[in-house]
């Protein structure tokens, strides 16, 4: 019986590891409200990338979509598609967000 409750004790200290070691699924990150510090968590974002997405946003308005972080300066296409999976355009921009103006 001591023997039947360790093995039971083993097996479930085991499966808590599986559980506790399995990636978390995490939802993307809205680029039109993130902050800084959540950016800045993105694998390749650094704080003055983060800083740069920010401020592009303030100036320029919401994104319309992921591929609009290329007009962020440091932001290029192999930096785009590594973060593409982590970042999302959830929030609805207003008129004339980050739209260029046709001249």
């Amino acid at each position: 019986m001591k023997r039947l409750r360790r093995i039971t004790a083993l097996v479930a200290i085991a499966l808590a590891g599986l559980v506790a070691t399995a990636p978390a699924e995490q939802k993307p990150l809205d680029i039109n409200t993130a902050t800084v510090e959540q950016l800045n968590a993105l694998q390749g974002i650094g704080d003055s990338k983060a800083r740069a997405i920010v401020s592009y946003r303030d100036e320029h308005g919401p994104f319309r979509s992921v591929d609009d972080l290329k007009e962020v300066k440091g932001i290029g296409d192999k930096l785009l598609e590594s973060i593409r999976s982590q970042v999302t355009v959830a929030s609805s921009p207003a008129p004339g967000g980050a739209a260029k103006a046709v001249r």
